[in-house]
């Protein structure tokens, strides 16, 4: 969808990819992995925002970048905890105004047009500091119409593997309709930066 396209969703609150809360997946492994370094973190498609306050919630400084004006003003008006920040934006496009220890995906790399994966892939890569990491959660699903556009564990592999180190997956807990369709990928840019280290729980 288009800028107008997304915005338009919002004006007619008509945003069923809004679960009010933040990915569950998300929201354990926050909890459990308290010796995660903390640092920076930017958001795509942060939506309302409920990703971005939970990472702020454990301890990062959090920012939520969205395309639509509307999902970003609404973000702002629901609450901005100490550590939170809101950017109107496009990911794909933007030069980034500062580099990011990590990079958060939640059914981002599913709702834009599969022929801008590739850019999506150097977004994060733009985005991201040299050795940052980057933990995704990706919806898998078969539909070719969408958005949701269909995606799977291959070609997520096929696209990020040649640039990222692959730390852990695993499948997590996840809203009620999408469970056993969700995966969490953990990934680290490839650099010679030395990497923190610390463990993930299956």
């Amino acid at each position: 969808m288009s800028t107008t396209e997304w915005e338009a969703h919002y004006q007619r609150n008509e945003t069923p990819w809004d679960k009010g809360e933040p990915s569950p997946g998300l929201v354990d492994w926050l909890a459990t992995h308290p010796d995660a370094p903390r640092g920076t973190v930017l958001v795509p498609g942060c939506g309302l925002g409920h990703d971005v306050r939970a990472w702020a919630a454990a301890g990062f400084r959090a920012t939520g970048f969205d395309i639509a004006p509307s999902a970003v003003e609404r973000a702002r008006a629901a609450g901005m905890p100490p550590g939170t920040e809101f950017r109107l934006g496009d990911f794909l496009v933007d030069e980034p105004h500062e580099s990011f220890d990590w990079v958060f995906e939640h059914t981002c790399f599913c709702a834009i047009q599969p022929d801008r994966r590739e850019d999506y892939v150097r977004a994060v890569l733009r985005w991201l500091k040299p050795g940052g990491h980057y933990l995704a959660v990706n919806y898998f699903i078969p539909d070719k119409e969408g958005p949701p556009f269909g995606v799977d564990r291959e070609e997520i592999w096929a696209r990020f593997s040649p640039h990222f180190e692959l730390l852990e997956e695993w499948t997590p807990r996840s809203y009620p309709n999408r469970t056993g369709l969700e995966r969490m990928f953990l990934w680290r840019s490839r650099c010679e930066v030395p990497s923190s280290k610390f463990k993930v729980q299956s």
